[in-house]
């Protein structure tokens, strides 16, 4: 947790009320999101018992498992669910845009739009990714045949279950996480983890403290949990009876999943209507437009006849796939700056970041020791700001992100004020003469950090057949047998 953000929750447990730690939202919202709140079995891996399901608050469709260990009534579901998730995904892939690559001299298309999920919690997270890998290797022909949508819906889990993984993207999302990087509240982040009760702290009912809401989310028998873990207690006196007959009542175990479920899904619309409260951060279109490149992709390989994913990866993809994860880690975090004031306080007091005001200015500043002129104009700031960086070292502005502004000195003045000289290269035109307002003047309060959004070469990995046999490539000779390792006729030395 970082400092701002436990400062927040202080303040939240003071104040009675839940505190913003984002001016903008950092995610895509769907117009037309689909909404997905399963209910697993408990003691049993991965075995679906019920789910609500749609893309509006006014039309939840139930799916219901009568017998969730009966193998056929769990693929029955999943016929279900595929008929409910894949029409909706299909129905972006109607209209496809041209899109200009290799500095224009080539395009490719991508689908204007994509779909978007949203689960409770991590725990629907894991689901599709379980439930994916259940079902997207299963065959429609033969003994143990299943509905013809099945593997395809599986195949279509995992893919957003695998760029959930993937920071910054939307296309599927979870309504705790979501709520929680941009709201603290006064209650720990395990209580957090639990749907309602971080909305009791967001919005809580008419004439309740957050304190009164939160105590009743936390009672199982008034708001029933998010899943997809069910209430032990509804599981032994509600549950169990039901399920124990040979014939269960569907109406009746309909009734009662329902009425487990409704709460929850009358809290994801609000919690996807608190998020629209928020503008979305300027940099948000852009990472939406990587995930509709993602599911274009993707879509192709399916209409292709492309193989499902694997079960797991390799090592030189799974190699490949961390790299991505791990510069994308990167990108979301110096973009969330970047796009947000409060985040970026977060730099600044960690010292990657400060605030200064310019004090001296050439604009005009040749630099001829080379072998051609270049403009190189010198900026004098002052900040009462700690400022950790060290000569030589790369700032660059929010504000002029093509600018980068390298560190010449740094000068303390006093104990609450610091001097430093900083050379300009790049984002001011090509000739000698600096565009209008590409140099900061007199006065100007400018934002320098050393977060970039440079582009970051991803990792050299060699091909599969070119890694050793531990890590899939070609397994090593056999070695010959003693006997056959000298001629028959060498001595060996005594």
């Amino acid at each position: 947790m970082s400092t701002l953000t436990a400062l927040a929750r202080a303040q939240a447990r003071a104040e009675g009320r839940a505190q913003p730690i984002a001016t903008v939202r950092h995610l895509h919202l769907h117009a037309r999101p689909f909404v997905l709140i399963p209910y697993a079995m408990a003691g049993e891996a991965n075995a679906p018992l019920a789910a609500l399901a749609g893309t509006g608050p006014d039309d939840p469709r139930l799916l219901v498992v009568a017998q969730p260990r009966n193998r056929d009534d769990r693929f029955a579901f999943a016929a279900e669910l595929a008929g409910l998730l894949l029409p909706y995904v299909d129905s972006f892939t109607a209209v496809a845009e041209a899109v200009a690559v290799d500095r224009g001299r080539d395009v490719r298309y991508r689908y204007v739009d994509a779909p978007q999920l949203w689960v409770p919690n991590t725990g629907g997270v894991d689901f599709i990714r379980l439930f994916g890998r259940s079902t997207r290797f299963r065959t429609t022909e033969g003994e143990y045949a299943v509905p013809a949508g099945v593997p395809l819906l599986g195949r279509w889990l995992t893919f957003f279950a695998g760029s959930a993984e993937v920071p910054g993207s939307s296309l599927l999302l979870n309504a705790v996480q979501a709520l929680s990087s941009h709201w603290a509240t006064g209650q720990s982040s395990a209580e957090d983890a639990q749907l309602a009760a971080l909305m009791a702290w967001l919005r809580p009912p008419p004439g309740r403290s957050v304190f009164e809401a939160a105590a009743a989310a936390e009672d199982p028998a008034v708001t029933p949990p998010a899943g997809p873990a069910t209430d032990p207690s509804f599981d032994n006196h509600v549950l169990a009876p039901l399920l124990s007959v040979a014939e269960p009542d569907v109406a009746e175990l309909s009734e009662v999943l329902r009425a487990q479920l409704l709460p929850t899904w009358r809290l994801m619309w609000q919690a996807l209507d608190l998020l629209g409260t928020l503008p979305p951060g300027t940099r948000v279109a852009s990472r939406w437009d990587g995930d509709r490149d993602a599911f274009s992709a993707f879509a192709q390989h399916v209409a292709e006849g492309g193989p499902p994913q694997p079960r797991r990866d390799g090592a030189v993809a799974a190699a490949a796939r961390l790299s991505r994860l791990e510069a994308a880690a990167t990108r979301y975090a110096v973009q969330r700056a970047f796009d947000d004031p409060l985040v970026m306080a977060e730099h600044r007091l960690a010292g990657a970041a400060f605030a200064a005001e310019v004090t001296l200015a050439k604009a005009d500043r040749i630099d001829d020791s080379g072998k051609r002129p270049v403009l190189r104009p010198r900026i004098m700031v002052v900040t009462s700001e700690p400022v950790r960086v060290e000569p030589g070292a790369a700032l660059t502005s929010p504000a002029r992100l093509g600018q980068k502004a390298t560190v010449i000195a740094v000068t303390r003045l006093d104990e609450t004020k610091t001097e430093v000289l900083l050379e300009l290269s790049g984002g001011m035109g090509r000739k000698l003469v600096a565009e209008p307002g590409s140099v900061p003047e007199v006065g100007e309060r400018i934002l320098l950090t050393t977060l970039s959004e440079a582009y970051r070469p991803g990792g050299a990995f060699p091909e599969p057949d070119q890694t050793p046999w531990t890590h899939g490539g070609p397994p090593a000779p056999a070695a010959l047998p003693a006997s056959a390792a000298l001629p028959a006729s060498a001595a060996l030395p005594e």
